[in-house]
């Protein structure tokens, strides 16, 4: 399967915090189809893969979550009618009058529309509830079903996946192809690297998967781990730019010497830095695009790890409609012209390809990483330079 036919089968599939059992048989199924692959599942349901066989060096992850912001049917009051629990961030302007589509068990697609809010509903502290009136009476649901926005189909067009649920399903189908990248070398003997993913559950509902995996000891404390994101794009970080090594979020920032790692493998892999330095033009940019910003708009996953104590960096696609929020700028600035509107989330096709690069060279590099590039160029500026400083210690008069 290539890169964008994984991106358009993954990030189409419903998923809601808690209720990601499509997106776990989909992982299921494309384990089974590789032999070589183990599956493991913790006590709170997160996946981890790894490929079998003797390794080298210190086990270096990938890690996507498989929820997307949606709703829970929290209660059925009708054959039409049902309550429904929003589980993940999102304005409330864009709940106004939304339509949404109902996905049953058996996977029947019924539509309907928010009409009113449901106050003093949430089960979780965190919900938002509503009451949703469907377009045709239907038996069968259940409050084991979920709900989510209904939108047109995804397709890729001019460069750009448009889809239900990027964040972060669009991270989660590079980490597998990267992953099958791996796996080839290490079949054809090129490499003993110790590459896994971990899939974890219910980030949307604050990090409680990723919470888990820290206090089950999921992760090995040795581990050198890499956060895969969906990150609200801007200006400064724009879509196609390429993928962006996030160096942390709006809570903290990530391990410094780790980032720095990604970074100088990015730097590698494209020949050049990110952003032109005062001495270059944008035209001597690399053609092999990569971003390195903060992205202080959310938090991720990689916040969580780092407080647990563990050595661990994001990696992120740039996203549009983020949180499947339309013109959000325009929103949140009070300057939209038209009622708020959900739709499809978008990231390039080509920054996807560019993260798959980046962590199959992490994989494989970070096991036993060269010296830091940072150290390399402060020791090369005190080697080459520190003659200014002996200059101005022989002019001044002595401080004996």
């Amino acid at each position: 399967m290539s890169l964008e036919a994984l991106l358009l089968e993954l990030t189409a599939l419903p998923t809601c915090a808690g209720r990601e059992e499509r997106v776990i048989a989909f992982i299921e199924r494309w384990c089974a189809d590789r032999d070589d692959v183990r599956l493991d599942r913790d006590e709170v349901g997160n996946l981890t893969l790894t490929i079998g066989g003797s390794t080298e060096g210190p086990p270096i992850y990938t890690t996507a979550h498989m929820d997307h912001p949606a709703f829970a049917v929290h209660r059925v009051i009708g054959p039409g009618t049902l309550e429904l629990a929003f589980r993940g961030g999102v304005m409330d302007d864009y709940f106004v009058d939304a339509r949404v589509e109902v996905i049953t068990g058996d996977d029947r697609r019924l539509s309907g529309t928010l009409i009113e809010r449901v106050e003093g509903g949430a089960s979780l502290g965190s919900e938002k509830h509503f009451l949703c009136e469907l377009d045709d009476e239907a038996e069968g649901i259940t409050t084991q079903d979920i709900a989510r926005w209904l939108l047109p189909e995804p397709e890729i067009a001019e460069g750009l996946l448009h889809t239900h649920a990027c964040d972060d399903l669009a991270a989660a189908a590079c980490a597998l192809e990267a992953f099958d990248r791996l796996r080839a070398r290490r079949a054809a003997g090129e490499t003993r690297a110790d590459g896994r993913v971990l899939f974890t559950r219910a980030e949307e509902v604050g990090f409680v998967g990723a919470i888990g995996a820290t206090r089950l000891g999921t992760i090995p404390a040795d581990a050198k781990v890499i956060a895969l994101e969906n990150s609200r794009a801007f200006a400064e970080a724009p879509i196609g730019g390429g993928p962006i090594v996030r160096v942390g979020d709006r809570l903290t920032i990530f391990s410094p010497r780790l980032t720095d790692d990604v970074a100088r493998i990015a730097e590698d892999l494209a020949g050049g830095p990110a952003t032109p330095t005062a001495q270059q033009k944008a035209s001597d940019l690399p053609k092999w695009k990569w971003q390195r910003k903060l992205m202080a708009g959310g938090a991720c996953e990689a916040t969580v790890f780092c407080h647990a104590g563990l050595d661990a960096t994001c990696v992120c696609l740039p996203l549009g409609n983020y949180h499947n929020m339309a013109d959000l700028d325009a929103v949140q600035a009070g300057a939209n012209t038209e009622p708020p509107r959900v739709g499809r989330e978008f990231v390039s096709v080509a920054d996807a390809a560019g993260m798959v690069d980046l962590l199959a060279s992490c994989y494989e590099r970070l096991a036993d990483p060269p010296k830091s590039k940072t150290a390399e160029r402060i020791d090369r500026l005190w080697d080459e330079r520190r003659a200014v400083l002996d200059e101005a210690q022989a002019r001044s008069p002595s401080q004996a």
